[in-house]
């Protein structure tokens, strides 16, 4: 994969050229230490990932993304956690928070290898990295006397009632389905997907925002039970 890396601190910009320089699946093709330089450069030469920084002086790399025409694959890198929810709400393939460990940084980049090329298994690229299974974007769910293909993305959260879930999706709807919520925390988890009570599992792409206890979502405020919250926190680097 072709890489850029995009940040303003050069301690920082050392740190990734050198886990850069230890992936052979990697090849590092520029290096910038502000957002605006970087513009130009992407949109005319081929990228397939770009590590970026967000907070930057002038030209954060929220504007950076909102403003260049091609999208290449993005890992966020910031000392900061507060833009974890709107970093994947970007699409970012991951989310680091600095000092980053390289056995963090090897996550990442098997997860951008596994977006950017679907159909091939990826292979360990140490002994304590193995790729994730290929995944597929969708599940079917019984829901009276059919199976319903419902799009992973489409899903904002699933509410457990017993031995029913009620599925709710971005069309203002929910489907109900016989299926235990631990199944579904199980299938769910490596989807974007994180458990955040007893009674709740939320798609992490549609949180609009997290206040204490709560998450929101669409207009619903979701309860986080302490018995989930460390493990959520952890997930969106909070």
């Amino acid at each position: 994969m072709k890489c850029v890396i995009i940040d303003d601190e050069p301690l920082a910009v050392e740190l990734l050229e050198d886990f850069v320089g230890k992936v052979d699946s990697l090849e590092l093709v520029h290096t910038f230490n502000n957002a605006i330089d970087a513009v130009s450069y992407i949109n005319q030469n081929n990228v397939d990932l770009i590590f970026l920084d967000i907070q930057m002086p002038h030209f954060s790399g929220i504007d950076f993304l909102n403003t260049i025409e091609k999208k290449p694959l993005v890992i966020f890198t910031t000392a900061f956690s507060d833009y974890a929810v709107e970093g994947f709400n970007l699409g970012a393939v991951d989310y680091l928070v600095k000092p980053i460990p390289f056995h963090r940084f090897l996550k990442s980049v098997v997860r951008a290898q596994q977006v950017l090329n679907p159909t091939a298994a990826v292979q360990a690229i140490s002994e304590n990295t193995t790729a994730p299974e290929l995944e597929q974007d969708f599940m079917f769910v019984r829901a009276e006397y059919e199976n319903v293909k419902m799009n992973f993305s489409d899903i904002l959260f699933i509410e457990g009632l017993k031995d029913y879930v009620k599925i709710y999706t971005t069309d203002n709807k929910f489907t109900l389905t016989l299926i235990s919520l631990i199944k579904l925390e199980n299938l769910l988890s490596t989807k974007g997907f994180s458990r955040i009570h007893r009674s709740y599992i939320i798609n992490i792409k549609h949180v609009k925002s997290i206040q204490k206890n709560k998450v929101l979502i669409s207009d619903k405020r979701i309860p986080i039970s302490e018995s989930y919250k460390n493990a959520f926190f952890e997930r969106i680097n909070l």
